[in-house]
């Protein structure tokens, strides 16, 4: 049987355990790592139920290409990326679908200093999947595959290193979404003493996401507590609730990061978000005199932005926060801990300090199409593009519109932000409307 390509998306290869991504394609992946950057090659994966079937295709197919690889079980994908240089990896991989439902699963690599891999780097490791003739070592060639002991406690440990905010008996509500935050998530905010309370915690396999987590965090019941955090399934990025209940996203999360660095003289290199950042956020930074960068959407243009500004924090609405002092990466749980920092040292309640921005009413509208390939011609046929420009113009200066084809799903997302709700949803369907008869004509 001929051997399919296998592509890079915006967050990885993803597909459908067992029918768009196999464990062929795991092993071809590892056997491809280990040829571009020898060992070691630490590999982790969260708890959806094709994890570990993935996750042992791609240790085999590291060993078969000689390298030593670092099985390191049930991980957060930051605690990947923070332990390979810790470990002196040559690279890791991470088998996981992050925020999808528990079919999807995918596998990205990072570098051994712990960044997610360039655009250049993923089309090595395509080319080498295809080269089917490459010999593989044998005899004392081949390589070992061990196994990490306590990597949750490895990883909490540097972290709280660094970072150990004082909450005393604070009330906090984690949702690990039954994801790879069930074990280390708990443990972290354990050490330091805060008042426990634990949902999304008993992964079955299959209910990963499922009602919970960052993807569900409206509907989280809140009451009672100080803070609430929702972590997505891989635990790289993090979404909050205050006191009353209302949700605090990734843009207010990096406005009260950012005012807080300004004000004790720690931000450097200024911000980096992407395109899908508030219009409210970019009016706080520049009422408070702090420079930004705005990069196409993907925590990756993120952190490479970040790096040539040498920038000390990034990251995205959907609440990846790369805070550069502590990780590479965005990391769910780091984010957390820095937020309640900044509660515990200003004695503010998460309500009041969400008030450092304004949240522009925001529409958003995903527009099922065929396939990734039609969600791009879509967004540039003629009719769509006539109708964004309609839309530029009744939105002013008071707003704007958004038109973007999904890296990993095959939709087009409209997104409209205005003062006026009411013609922030209007303009939003509009357009939503013009791009779903496009995709019928097509």
């Amino acid at each position: 049987m001929e051997k399919r390509p296998i592509r890079f998306g915006t967050d990885g290869a993803r597909g459908i355990a067992n029918e768009g991504l196999l464990p062929e394609d795991a092993l071809r992946l590892g056997l491809a790592a280990a040829r571009l950057f020898g060992g070691p090659i630490l590999i982790g994966r969260d708890t959806r139920l094709s994890g570990g079937m993935l996750s042992s295709a791609l240790c085999a197919g590291a060993a078969s290409g000689g390298a030593r690889v670092i099985d390191a079980g049930v991980l957060p994908t930051p605690g990947v990326a923070a332990l390979a240089p810790t470990l002196g990896a040559g690279a890791a991989g991470v088998v996981s679908a992050s925020h999808n439902p528990y079919p999807d699963n995918g596998i990205k690599f990072f570098s051994g200093e712990g960044w997610k891999l360039g655009a250049a780097k993923e089309r090595e490791i395509e080319s080498l999947t295809r080269d089917a003739d490459h010999e593989r070592p044998t005899g004392s060639g081949v390589g070992v595959v061990e196994w990490l002991d306590n990597a949750a406690g490895l990883y909490v440990e540097g972290i709280l290193g660094h970072l150990r905010p004082r909450v005393g008996g604070m009330k906090v509500l984690l949702d690990c979404a039954n994801g790879a935050a069930y074990e280390a998530a708990p443990l972290a905010f354990g050490e330091l003493g805060a008042d426990l309370t634990i949902v999304g915690g008993e992964p079955s396999g299959t209910n990963i996401n499922e009602g919970r987590g960052s993807t569900h965090v409206r509907s989280l019941d809140t009451s009672g507590h100080d803070v609430a955090f929702a972590f997505d399934g891989d635990a790289d990025r993090v979404l909050a609730k205050d006191e009353r209940g209302k949700v605090v996203a990734g843009d207010e999360i990096i406005a009260i990061l950012a005012r807080d660095l300004k004000e004790r003289s720690t931000l450097e290199g200024g911000v980096v978000v992407t395109v899908m950042s508030n219009l409210g956020f970019f009016k706080a930074m520049d009422a408070w005199g702090i420079t930004y960068e705005v990069t196409p959407v993907g925590d990756r243009h993120v952190a490479e932005a970040m790096r040539g500004r040498r920038a000390s924090l990034g990251g995205e609405q959907s609440g990846h926060v790369i805070l550069s002092e502590y990780v590479t990466t965005g990391d769910g749980i780091v984010t957390a801990l820095a937020l309640l920092d900044v509660m515990a040292r200003s004695d503010k309640p998460l309500s009041e300090l969400a008030e450092v921005m304004e949240v522009y009413p925001q529409e958003l509208i995903n527009v099922t199409v065929a396939d990734a390939t039609s969600a791009k011609a879509l967004a540039a046929s003629e009719a769509v593009e006539r109708a964004v420009l309609e839309a530029e113009e009744r939105l002013g200066e008071e707003g704007r519109i958004l038109l973007r084809p999904s890296g990993t799903e095959p939709v087009v997302r409209v997104m409209v932000e205005h003062t006026d709700e009411a013609v922030c949803r209007e303009v939003c369907e509009e357009v939503a409307r013009v791009v779903g008869e496009a995709g019928v004509r097509a």
